[in-house]
């Protein structure tokens, strides 16, 4: 049991002062001031913030492992563009360091999966930062998402390769094929058995059925405006769920992307423009969206920007313009939500898993620092001063 006193508590729907946490068996047993414990580990948190365990909602950590170059590069298999029934969790080292970095900086949890060399790329993965060396012990959704891809990605990787796509019509007319094939699959699957329609088993229509069924979402990589457009297209026409990546220009057709009830995750925001989907990029985004109404969460892309620069993304979007407290709920409450797993993580609530950062300061400045981190009820980060 362990007891955390009088620390500044953003559950992030609200702030307590001078608030108590009392964790017991990997869960929130109570939030109240003045809790009296005498069997419980006392940590005294006055004067320092305490957070929900931050989330980083789009990553590629332990797919792209640190330090490890080619041999640890697993995220994109640039084979065939239609990949639906790859699984990140096949790939996942849970000794990437980039696990490390992420507790180091309060992140507790994370989306992984693979990249956008494909159309489709596969099934994406929530998982704690900490824990058992057996990833599957470490797992909070799976599948949470199908990757897929528009843009300038599949067709450089494919073009090259002189089969489609090479242009973006082949990159839609591709994904609507694959959906249309897996929705026959379905049909087909769902009819009455007899000798004469047993249904051969196909890996990628299997996998899509959990898209078309709603199960779980599109993870749409687009960084155009009209790349944005065409995935909000298809996902009418098949009547499924969307949340766009990267969302670059997601700012210029804010309205649109409202009106249609699509999630964003923004980012990863510092880096130049390196290629031409790139010309827009903002920190000013995540303002927009959020005067929208627009749910969205805050990215790193790790390890395109470093898993622990998290916090940092979030301070450069509160100097222009996001509310504090939004900010925090970028990387805690709506990034869960929109992860599909707020009803474990993502805040701070009696009942739910005991993930928590503390910080010595504000932790969306250079200034802040994280000095405790908590995954599951259990101490993975301390610094005592």
């Amino acid at each position: 049991m362990l007891l955390l006193k009088s620390g500044k508590v953003h559950t992030p729907e609200e702030v307590r002062k001078e608030c108590d946490i009392l964790i017991d068996n990997g869960k929130i047993l109570q939030i109240a001031p003045n809790i009296e414990m005498r069997d419980a580990e006392i940590i005294d948190v006055s004067g320092k913030i305490v957070t929900p365990g931050l989330i980083d909602a789009h990553t590629h950590v332990g797919i792209y492992e640190e330090a490890v170059g080619e041999p640890g590069a697993d995220g994109n298999e640039m084979t065939d563009p239609i990949t639906p029934n790859l699984r990140a969790i096949d790939a996942i080292n849970p000794a990437d360091l980039a696990f490390k970095d992420a507790t180091s900086a309060g992140i507790t949890a994370l989306l992984t999966g693979p990249g956008s060399g494909n159309i489709i790329g596969g099934q994406n993965i929530v998982l704690k930062t900490a824990g058992s060396l057996i990833i599957d012990e470490r797992i909070v959704r799976d599948p949470a998402g199908m990757k897929m891809a528009m843009g300038e990605n599949p067709k450089m990787v494919y073009s090259g390769q002189k089969k489609a796509p090479s242009t973006r019509m082949a990159n839609a007319a591709l994904l609507r094929e694959s959906l249309m094939k897996a929705k026959d699959y379905l049909r087909k699957k769902e009819k009455p058995k007899d000798d004469n329609n047993e249904v051969e088993f196909d890996a990628k229509s299997e996998a899509l059925i959990k898209v078309l069924k709603k199960e779980i979402p599109i993870r749409g990589h687009a960084h155009r405006a009209d790349d944005i457009i065409t995935f909000i297209r298809i996902k009418d026409e098949f009547d499924i769920d969307l949340v766009i990546e990267h969302g670059t220009e997601s700012h210029l057709i804010a309205d649109y992307i409202a009106k249609k009830g699509i999630s964003v995750v923004v980012g990863p925001s510092l880096s130049a423009r390196v290629k031409v989907e790139l010309k827009e990029i903002t920190f000013k985004t995540p303002k927009v969206l959020y005067e929208r109404g627009i749910l969205f969460a805050i990215m790193t892309d790790a390890p395109v920007l470093p898993v622990n620069s998290l916090p940092l993304m979030v301070g450069y979007s509160i100097r222009e313009g996001l509310p504090w407290e939004e900010g925090l709920k970028a990387v805690t409450i709506n990034a869960a939500k929109i992860c599909g797993v707020a009803d474990r993580i993502g805040s701070l609530q009696e009942g739910k898993d005991a993930d928590i950062a503390v910080f010595d300061g504000d932790p969306f400045t250079i200034e802040g620092k994280c000095v405790l981190t908590i995954v599951n009820g259990n101490i993975v980060e301390r610094i005592d001063k």
